[in-house]
């Protein structure tokens, strides 16, 4: 008998596992199941990535590969335990080829009988595995990227393992009918927040921060135009602290990281990019050390003035209106955020609380409000994240648009 939607059984993806030392990735994917549990669902997670999980102590090169795995399963167990759902997942080793969690018995039963299963960020190395489950949801966090691998390869595996999906989501709002659009009907969607585990902070630290990979892969070329990372679109703010009133900081995950060339640049600086951005007068954590657990990443943020940050260069390229998870914890927090515009407002809307530029005169402008007037930009923050990233709310609305049930409206329109 299937399920209403008041209570179904619910199964839900990521990478808590692979990625022991980002406190960041544990809480974009731990919100997802925490939030649906909250709604009352029977809520189960899944990691069966196929990749490869990292040390403990950081790093992105193979030499950071495990060759035992058990502290990741560690790892997963307490974050699972510490948002209220312990004992409540599945993890199947790549190393061993074997499961961890729940017995082979439960799992099968769980897998055989849940309703839905939400595919975060498309982690799952085979979704074929479990179209036993009568609706499955992909949702793309990398909007434009994703779009550009369809695109330049339709018929690959890649776009195969998208297809095998019931219903496709994005953080990107725009690329539906943007100059990435695909022909899948690509529903927007937001980062869930659970607001009850990011109360406001009282007291702010000095400086604006935000916590970033240099890059995540090279460069992609799609329709003729070269959609680029992070660092791209950072350069452009490269001598910003100068101007600043107030300091600016990055925790950055790649310090050991040495390219800071780019297509096209034309002059590369010398040095790593931490040394580059510390000498242009950023303040640079290591952000394996400031932000390398789910605790100490959402302290670092309560901590915070407030946010700056820039987006991946194809968001900003694709107009994709993406907004990040990790700026809608900044939200959360009472903490304003300037992020570079990816076109995502009114969705959620720019101007207080969250301040959108386009330019380093543009950020410099909205650095300038912030500091101007902390405890209304403080006070808008929070309830921009209350309307549009509300667990509750966000989640509402993809269970009923993953099984097809009641009227689409979008997160926070008059919600």
């Amino acid at each position: 008998m299937t399920r209403t939607a008041s209570r179904l059984r619910v199964v839900v993806t990521g990478l808590i596992a692979q990625h022991p030392r980002l406190g960041g990735v544990a809480w974009d994917y731990v919100q997802y199941p925490a939030g649906l549990a909250r709604l009352g669902h029977d809520v189960w997670y899944l990691e069966d990535s196929g990749e490869w999980p990292y040390r403990l102590d950081g790093g992105a090169d193979p030499a950071s590969w495990v060759a035992d795995g058990h502290a990741n399963v560690r790892h997963l167990a307490a974050v699972m335990e510490r948002a209220g759902l312990g004992g409540r997942w599945m993890y199947r080793s790549p190393l061993e080829g074997r499961w961890y969690g729940v017995p082979d018995r439960r799992r099968a039963e769980i897998l055989r009988s849940a309703d839905l299963l939400v595919n975060v960020s498309g982690t799952l190395e085979d979704p074929g595995r479990y179209r036993g489950i009568p609706r499955l949801a992909y949702i793309d966090s990398d909007p434009v990227f994703t779009q550009a691998r369809i695109i330049e390869d339709p018929a690959g595996a890649f776009a195969r393992r998208v297809d095998a999906h019931d219903v496709t989501f994005s953080f990107g709002s725009r690329v539906a009918d943007g100059p990435f659009a695909t022909g899948h009907r690509w529903l927007p969607t937001r980062q869930p927040v659970v607001l009850a585990d990011w109360p406001p902070a009282a007291a702010a630290g000095d400086a604006l921060t935000t916590v970033m990979s240099w890059t995540s892969y090279p460069p992609v070329e799609a329709r003729g135009r070269v959609l680029g990372q992070k660092d791209v679109e950072l350069r452009r703010l490269l001598t910003l602290p100068a101007r600043s009133p107030v300091p600016l900081e990055i925790a950055l995950g790649s310090l050991r990281h040495a390219g800071w060339e780019s297509p096209g640049d034309g002059a590369s600086a010398a040095g790593t990019p931490a040394e580059v951005l510390a000498a242009a007068g950023w303040r640079v954590r290591d952000a394996f050390a400031a932000c390398g657990t789910p605790e100490a990443y959402r302290a670092y943020i309560r901590s915070s003035r407030a946010e700056l940050s820039v987006a991946k260069g194809g968001y900003v390229t694709g107009r994709s209106g993406w907004f990040s998870c990790r700026s809608a914890c900044y939200l959360a927090c009472g903490r304003p955020v300037v992020v570079q515009d990816t076109g995502f407002a009114p969705s959620p809307p720019a101007g207080l609380g969250v301040l959108a530029f386009d330019s380093a005169d543009g950020a410099l402008a909205a650095i300038e409000a912030v500091v101007a007037d902390p405890a209304r930009h403080a006070r808008a923050a929070r309830e921009i994240a209350a309307e549009w990233f509300d667990a509750g709310r966000v989640l509402g609305a993809l269970v009923e648009d993953a099984l097809g049930t009641g009227p689409r409206a979008p997160v926070g329109a008059g919600a």
